[in-house]
């Protein structure tokens, strides 16, 4: 018994320095050999090591003192063991860090709308942070009721994949170089690919539920989304072409040694702030859900945490769309002077593109404060006869900047 004791406890505090790097070149140190990330470091399962060192180490050394139990002990802090147990809680982690910023980003808004409207906003727990959790246990306490007319298979997996593709979308954004679940060399693409599905998945969800109020909420939810993608993915292809690669950290790390793309995209950037805002179905882009025609649009035969998972899920799209503006135009976790030295890529990164993020985040807030609603023809028609127009322009800008930069010597 005492050799497993001695070799969990050396297992442990067993840290291997140097020879890891993160997605741009920065070096780290990390714990273990058999990482699925290869040479690239990755914080989230780092701490999910650390964590399964500890807390499987701890039940295997409690299970030692039992008669016959060595083999359990020994697969419990295996190589194999550990790593599955440390990507799983790599994804809880990385989760948990997405829900606890949606929270932030839903108090944040409260708190600006309220002074924009000469008031305080929330008040309950410090600076009320904790109203979002009352307002969650208040909706989780409420009865799940469901019409009888529905369509039962499309009615809940409308809802269920609504929701978990605007999660997924919130937990493939890496914060930093050494936060994130995958590094796709396309990850800039497949998020766009899976934001191109909400249309499809709301229209379903409305038809399914047998009401004329939700079926013309899904359609129009689904017009506005398409109208508003199209001169998006005009923007990303501007800064595809710009960067010279759809992957993520390769974008950041462009602009972290050239400049912010938002100084040549100028117009760019504020089309593609229409566009996220639009496509997070917000004020005044809220034609689905417009309570004074539609009840609550495509949502109003959802109720309980039904509604309120969908809510929390249209914050997921609203952060992922904040998130994306500041990869394409803000240099994500880049900030100018600072990340030079080493110290801020040690411990800062996420916060600073959480706090990019967030003041995108702004942005929307105060156009729901400021805007009215706008009519259906009117929001269909900016899309295709205004930003489509300016996206394209963009683009030719970009082309004409990329071409001087390449060979004319200016830059």
């Amino acid at each position: 018994m005492s050799g497993i004791r001695e070799w969990i406890v050396n297992r442990a505090t067993d840290l291997a320095d140097g020879g890891v790097t993160c997605l741009n070149g920065h070096e780290y140190s990390s714990i273990v050999e058999m990482s699925p990330f290869g040479d690239t470091y990755n914080l989230p399962y780092d701490m999910g090591v650390k964590i399964w060192e500890s807390l499987g180490g701890l039940i295997a050394w409690l299970l030692s003192f039992l008669p016959g139990s060595d083999a359990v002990s020994y697969a419990l802090i295996s190589d194999t063991a550990t790593n599955a147990m440390a990507i799983v809680l790599m994804v809880v982690l990385i989760f948990a860090v997405g829900f606890v910023t949606n929270l932030t980003m839903i108090w944040q808004e409260r708190k600006f709308l309220g002074r924009q409207m000469d008031r305080r906003g929330t008040m309950i727990g410090p600076l009320g942070y904790l109203q979002c959790l009352g307002d969650g246990l208040k909706t989780f306490m409420k009865e799940n009721v469901a019409p009888r007319a529905i369509d039962k298979k499309i009615y809940w997996w409308g809802v269920v994949l609504v929701i978990g593709t605007s999660v997924l979308l919130a937990c493939m954004i890496p914060l930093s170089p050494r936060w994130f679940i995958v590094d796709y060399n396309t990850g800039l693409l497949l998020i766009f690919a899976f934001f191109a599905l909400a249309p499809f998945l709301i229209m379903c969800a409305g038809w399914a539920q047998n009401n004329k109020y939700s079926l013309i909420g899904g359609l129009r939810a689904a017009e506005l989304m398409i109208s508003y993608e199209v001169p998006m993915l005009i923007l990303f292809a501007g800064t595809v072409y710009m960067t010279g690669s759809f992957n993520i950290g390769d974008i950041i790390t462009w602009q972290e040694e050239h400049i912010w793309l938002i100084v040549p995209q100028i117009i760019g950037f504020f089309v593609c702030l229409v566009c996220a805002i639009a496509e997070s179905e917000r004020v005044p882009f809220d034609l689905s859900e417009a309570e004074a025609e539609l009840v609550e649009g495509w949502q109003t035969e959802y109720a309980g945490m039904k509604w309120g998972l969908i809510m929390l899920g249209d914050y997921f799209r609203g952060f992922v769309a904040c998130a994306l503006v500041n990869i394409m135009f803000l240099g994500g976790w880049s900030m100018p002077i600072i990340n030079e030295f080493d110290w801020y890529y040690q411990y800062f990164p996420e916060l600073f593109f959480v706090l990019k993020t967030c003041f995108v985040f702004i942005f929307f807030i105060t156009a729901r404060g400021a805007l009215p609603r706008v009519r259906t023809d009117q929001i269909v028609n900016v899309g295709w006869k205004v930003l489509m127009p300016l996206a394209v322009i963009n683009l030719v800008i970009t082309i004409l900047i990329k071409w001087i930069w390449e060979y004319g010597g200016v830059f």
